[in-house]
C-alpha cells in the first residue's frame, strides 16, 4: 500500500511537472519569435519580418516596410524588456506584447508593440503567432 502511494505521488508530480513545462515553453516561444522579428527588422529585411508575422493586409504591410527602412540598425539585437500581454495564459489569448530593444551598435532603445495570439492549453499544447508589429512608440508609453 505504501509503495502504491509513493508511485501515485511520483506519477502525479511528473505529470504536473510536464504540464507546467509545456505551459512555460510558450513564454520562450513568444520571446524567440519576437527576437527573430526584431532581428529581421534591424537588418531591413521585409521578407524575414513577414516570415514571423501572419499579417498580409495593406496597412500591416505598410508598417512592416516602413519599420524595415526606419529601424535598420547595425549590430546584434538585444531585448531589454518584454512585457507580454499573453504571459501565463492558461488558454488562448490575443494581446499586445510591449518590447524594448537595442542593438549592440545603436544605444538608443526602441519600443514597439507586437500583437501576439496564443492558442491551445498546457494539456493539448500551445502555439504562438505574431499578428502585427507597431511603429515605434514613445519610450514611456504602453501598448494599446
Amino acid at each position: 500500500m505504501k509503495r502504491l502511494a509513493i508511485f501515485l505521488a511520483v506519477s502525479a508530480f511528473l505529470a504536473i511537472s510536464l504540464l507546467v513545462g509545456r505551459w512555460l515553453s510558450a513564454e520562450n516561444a513568444e520571446r524567440g519569435d519576437v527576437l527573430e522579428l526584431l532581428r529581421a527588422q534591424a537588418r531591413g529585411d521585409v521578407t524575414g519580418m513577414l516570415k514571423e508575422l501572419t499579417c498580409r493586409d495593406a496597412a500591416c504591410l505598410a508598417v512592416v516596410r516602413k519599420n524595415a527602412q526606419a529601424l535598420h540598425f547595425p549590430g546584434d539585437v538585444k531585448i531589454v524588456l518584454l512585457q507580454s500581454g499573453t504571459a501565463h495564459a492558461l488558454t488562448g489569448r490575443t494581446k499586445p506584447t510591449r518590447v524594448v530593444w537595442i542593438t549592440s551598435k545603436h544605444d538608443l532603445t526602441t519600443v514597439q508593440c507586437v500583437l501576439v495570439r496564443r492558442k491551445g492549453n498546457a494539456i493539448a499544447g500551445t502555439s504562438v503567432s505574431l499578428l502585427r508589429v507597431s511603429a515605434p512608440i514613445p519610450r514611456e508609453s504602453s501598448c494599446p
